[in-house]
């Protein structure tokens, strides 16, 4: 499932005011996101590696060698910049002019999700500063504007922009499945199935099933949810190349939390729809992590070194690999959390607990990330991180946290139930 900094926002709805509009391009247009997304699953600030910032002990990676490639930058000959630059143009001549803001704010967004860089989500709030923030906004400023809040772990602000939409627009589909998506990721799932249920007769049917699935995977149906979902993939007569990389990415992570092995069919049938997706690599990546095989991962990440949840990922693996490279990495890292530690940035929480529990070694440094990622969000990957380093730290109050989790949510995942000592469900 998506999460907020890789959450799905499904901005190819956006111009949607009724029922009768049509659903324009992509989904997953902005990806993730990427994402997540992860996600993203982020920040508004930049996330630049190499930040000085007064008072703060840690001092920025230096390398040591001139020749060293710090980060690949996407070339600006791309589609995506060409497009970008032309809305620009536009936006600059009347920076107050809504109908061209508009655009170029939801631009941004889709850069920031293909490019795996949240940089560009500061640019799509400034795209929209004439309206940031005025709570009576125009509707689609409203929904631009919570797709951006979620991407920063800002779920309240964005939940409250969004319930304005509905009040509006009760069909408006990308603000009822944004707002699933956040309350599924708050482990809010009463109040976020109603809106699955919402979607019928207003959005391609595929999605509906989405968003039950992802809710019903983690509350005690995964086989289920994975059947049904699977169910309407094949049954489905048309489908949008975005609908389907989300149907196969949520089979993908059912099947990799049931120890199924068809997970990786899911994982490589999303990826060759041909759409960059930086959550689908995120996901992937861990499943191929898991079951042994980091030199792949090595090879799909190597040009990724710009989105910090990706480049965790490839350090992972080259430090699987034993490769030099790895301390390089792990310098870089360690300077960027540093760098957001400073801002007061905590969205990558989670990949902060991961980052000290498996590539410095420190469990008791890793817990009090993942009970922050906790308090904020409550994906597999939240409580699966939480599990392993309460237990790696003996920590008898955090595991407590996900043994009282595994009871209420009904979630089956065996490894996590594992590294509990008990026999949750799924087990």
């Amino acid at each position: 499932m998506r999460t907020a900094g890789t959450l799905i926002d499904p901005l190819s709805f956006d111009r949607m005011s009724d029922a009768r509009d049509s659903i324009p391009g992509s989904f997953f247009g902005l990806v993730r996101a990427g994402g997540a997304l992860s996600p993203l699953l982020r920040s508004l600030c930049g996330v630049a590696a190499f930040v000085f910032v007064a008072n703060v002990a840690a001092a920025p990676y230096v390398p040591v060698d001139d020749a060293q490639v710090l980060e690949r930058l996407p070339s600006r000959s791309a589609p995506q910049f060409r497009d970008l630059r032309a809305l620009q143009a536009a936006a600059a001549q009347a920076p107050d002019d809504l109908a061209r803001a508009l655009p170029l704010a939801a631009a941004y967004i889709r850069a920031s999700r293909v490019e795996g860089d949240p940089r560009f989500l500061g640019y799509a709030q400034a795209a929209l500063a004439p309206w940031w923030k005025d709570a009576e906004a125009p509707t689609r400023v409203l929904v631009l504007r919570a797709t951006i809040l979620q991407s920063s772990h800002q779920f309240a602000a964005a939940l409250v922009d969004l319930d304005r939409v509905l009040q509006r627009e009760p069909r408006n589909v990308q603000a009822i499945l944004t707002r699933s998506t956040i309350l599924t990721v708050q482990g809010n799932y009463a109040a976020a199935r109603p809106d699955c249920g919402r979607l019928a007769g207003i959005a391609p049917p595929i999605y509906g099933a989405i968003c039950a699935a992802a809710i019903d995977s983690v509350t005690g149906n995964a086989r289920e949810a994975y059947e049904s979902l699977q169910n309407a993939t094949q049954t489905t007569p048309r489908m949008d190349d975005a609908g389907r990389l989300w149907a196969e990415t949520l089979m993908g992570e059912i099947a990799d939390r049931r120890r199924d092995p068809a997970a990786e069919r899911h994982f490589r049938a999303a990826l060759a729809i041909g759409e960059k997706d930086a959550y689908l690599l995120g996901a992937y990546c861990d499943w191929l992590l898991d079951q042994g095989r980091p030199a792949e991962v090595v090879g799909l990440l190597q040009k990724e070194n710009r989105n910090d949840i990706l480049l965790l990922r490839l350090a992972l693996a080259q430090q699987a690999l034993r490769q030099p490279d790895a301390t390089t990495l792990i310098e870089i890292l360690r300077a960027r959390f540093d760098a957001s530690h400073a801002r007061g940035d905590t969205v990558h929480a989670r990949e902060n607990a991961r980052f000290e529990l498996a590539l410095r070694n420190d469990a008791k440094a890793a817990v009090p990330y993942a009970i922050d990622s906790w308090k904020v969000q409550r994906e597999p990957a939240d409580l699966r991180i939480l599990a392993e380093s309460a237990a790696a730290a003996n920590d008898a109050a955090a595991l407590t946290l996900v043994q009282r989790w595994l009871a209420e949510s009904g979630i089956e995942y065996p490894v996590v139930a594992a590294l509990t000592g008990g026999k949750g469900p799924g087990r």
